[in-house]
């Protein structure tokens, strides 16, 4: 079979058309939000959607800063971490969260809930604990962390967990 001009020049268009729609479509997400959907339905008790979908070309330096301040607190050095907020009136809190974290400490955390309020963002979590310093048994609880925007970059504010 004979292919002719016309036939050609139709592939590359359609091979052209493809190649501008896919990169239309990564503009497209590049410049949409961190949560591109949340399921409609939500946990009862918490109210958080039950999944999301998030968006693979998100800006995740916001995770690392909120991964890298938890890994802290599950390897023991909450004390300095939280060194800042004994200077204000989280002092109390500081010490209520270093204590807990020592007796319940943290196995392993999923992002299941992210949440804008400029300049704040809320990144919720769901974690597996230990239920007591002996590691005998485990249950899972919701935390999060919130993160504020400063002229340094984003800067760990608050951190809320039920034990």
């Amino acid at each position: 079979m004979q292919f002719s001009r016309i036939h050609l020049a139709m592939a590359v268009g359609s091979a052209g058309l493809l190649v501008a729609v896919f990169l239309g479509y990564l503009y497209w997400m590049s410049n949409q939000g961190p949560v591109l959907a949340r399921s409609e339905e939500r946990d009862p008790l918490t109210h958080l959607p039950v999944s999301i979908t998030m968006n693979p070309f998100r800006d995740r330096t916001i995770e690392r800063i909120a991964n890298q301040f938890i890994s802290e607190i599950r390897d023991g050095n909450c004390r300095q971490l939280l060194a800042e907020w004994e200077k204000d009136y989280r002092k109390k809190r500081a010490d209520f969260v270093c204590e807990s974290e020592a007796q319940h400490p943290l196995i392993s955390w999923n992002l299941v809930e992210w949440e804008d309020a400029p300049p704040l963002v809320i990144l919720h979590y769901k974690g597996q604990r230990y239920t007591s310093p002996t590691q005998t048994a485990t249950y899972k609880e919701l935390f999060s962390v919130t993160e504020e925007k400063k002229d340094s970059g984003w800067m760990v504010t608050k951190y809320d967990s039920f034990y």
